[in-house]
């Protein structure tokens, strides 16, 4: 053998050798802080119980809900206090624990403020909050270049941070932060669950730029270029692998729509035979994963159907209504466009005596860049000349969200692809007439016929937005109340609270709630 093999194969073996011995070391330290942090929890645990009233000998199993925002009062956040409260009534035995950055508010103003959106009852001594600092990594603000991977990685250290706070029975993930279940199952080795409101990252933002779409998280400087676009659907192409990963560490999880479940499934059995021979250990460990759910549950999100279906179908005043929180996605500016343009095709709607008809646009403002965002719609309104029949109605509380809904004729919602869309549902229990989007959830599952007959009306451009609210505001009394009975009709029927905590309930979550962790 000559000397150069000889060689080679010293440094081969030195190399392995100290792979492994890397390996061994890795797994010694992190053993070490596992259980160190192990420890340490059972003592945090002890302190909550106390804490809540209760003693070391009580029972107590501890849920642990991640939603960095919740007290925005959006429908992710109806869907997650509906949860608890209905855990708190069939599962007295389980504290739930809500991992929240809202750092500058107390426990008891986010449970007065659940009260007063959303007029569900919280017991108190059932429920827990461990608030975080770090949630500034998970804004938009912090990563104006790739803020999908920047956001993931921030959610990873927010699951960190929420970790060393203290580590529940089940870990259920109720935002979308996916990415966070390789920390919990990391440090926490407890069971996984989810609720999907909007998958991260879909087949269809893929195909918008692979075709050089310009969108919202497809900017013009992007589409406009063949190598740019190249790029991005390479980092897109990444980004998925490691996301359809990242679900996969899931032991159950639900979502909200057809719309998402059909996304979610074909996540799950995502694959790519380039990202695989470039991860090989990675592909290799999600063919072993044990419990990863194959598909998705549809747990339709609640709504507050008793109160609004009380609420007379006629007469209505001329208000269009939106309701729904100052983000990008939720495209308020087509809305006012599409106002703007009935306004110029039928310019009686500006008129007085009853005809006048009045844009009321409602929702959750969360932070500077929604701030911002309502400044630049009111600009808007003003520069189209529609600022006199527009009214901006920021963070309103739930009894006078209810006073609009009595009074509303049309509902709008322009979100293109909105996953469900509660604001949809809201609109059709009052006995107001929908124009949405034609697409996600108000397509599929949302304003279909009833027995046959219309429920609302879609769109998919300015054009047919203006139309279809002129259609609305032209329809003769017995034509306008079937279309307001049908909708609420629909609405209480499949999307009331009992059916969510039933659908909830029949998820599979008490499968993997684990028995209650000793406290020492």
């Amino acid at each position: 053998m000559s000397v150069l093999s000889i060689t080679i194969c010293i440094c081969w073996r030195l190399l392995l050798s100290s792979l492994f011995l890397a390996a061994f070391i890795w797994i010694c330290l992190r053993t070490v802080y596992r259980r160190s942090l192990q420890s340490a929890n059972h003592q945090r645990r002890k302190s909550l119980l106390n804490t809540l009233g209760y003693t070391d000998a009580e029972k107590k199993r501890v849920v642990g809900f991640f939603h960095p925002y919740c007290n925005a009062g959006g429908g992710g956040e109806r869907v997650l206090w509906t949860a608890i409260a209905g855990m708190q009534r069939t599962d007295p035995d389980i504290v739930s624990v809500v991992y929240s950055g809202d750092v500058d508010a107390t426990k008891e103003e986010i449970i007065a403020k659940v009260k007063s959106r959303f007029n569900i009852e919280l017991d108190p001594t059932l429920l827990h909050f461990v608030f975080l600092r770090s949630r500034y990594l998970v804004e938009d603000s912090a990563w104006p270049r790739f803020t999908l991977l920047g956001q993931s990685l921030g959610s990873m250290r927010l699951a960190w941070e929420a970790m060393h706070q203290l580590i529940p029975d089940l870990y259920i993930d109720t935002m979308g932060y996916a990415f966070t279940f390789h920390i919990v199952s990391l440090l926490g080795k407890i069971p996984i669950g989810a609720y999907v409101h909007y998958p991260t990252i879909s087949t269809d933002m893929l195909a918008r730029v692979e075709s050089r779409k310009k969108w919202h998280t497809n900017t013009d400087a992007i589409s406009s270029s063949i190598i740019l676009s190249r790029i991005k659907l390479l980092y897109y192409r990444l980004f998925m692998y490691y996301y359809a990963h990242s679900l996969r560490a899931c032991n159950f999880i639900m979502v909200n729509s057809s719309w998402t479940k059909n996304h979610v499934d074909s996540i799950l059995n995502h694959s790519d035979t380039l990202m695989d021979a470039l991860h090989p250990l990675l592909a290799f460990k999600s063919l072993m994963t044990k419990n990863a759910p194959e598909h998705a549950r549809i747990v339709y999100p609640p709504c507050d159907t008793s109160e609004m279906a009380q609420f007379p179908l006629l007469p209505r005043e001329r208000i269009v209504l939106s309701v729904a929180q100052f983000r990008p996605e939720k495209d308020h500016k087509e809305q006012l466009n599409a106002f703007h343009l009935l306004l110029e095709k039928f310019p009686e709607y500006k008129g007085e005596g009853g005809k006048g008809v009045k844009l009321v646009v409602v929702g959750g403002s969360r932070n500077e860049g929604d701030a911002n965002r309502v400044a630049e719609l009111r600009k808007q309104a003003q520069e189209l000349g529609i600022e006199p029949y527009t009214d901006f109605i920021i963070n309103a509380s739930y009894p006078i969200v209810l006073d609009l809904l009595s009074k509303a004729s049309i509902g709008l919602s322009t979100m293109v692809d909105e996953h469900f869309g509660i604001n949809v549902v809201e609109f059709m229990a009052a006995g107001v007439i929908p124009i949405a989007h034609a697409s996600g959830g108000p397509l599929k599952d949302i304003i279909v016929p009833f027995n046959g007959e219309p429920t609302g009306f879609h769109a998919r451009t300015t054009q047919e937005f203006a139309d279809a609210m002129h259609t609305v505001l032209s329809l003769n009394p017995e034509e306008e109340s079937g279309m307001r009975w049908r909708a609420r009709a629909w609405a209480v029927q499949r999307f009331s609270e009992e059916e969510f905590e039933r659908g909830w309930n029949e998820s599979g979550w008490r499968l993997w709630l684990t028995s209650p962790r000793k406290v020492e």
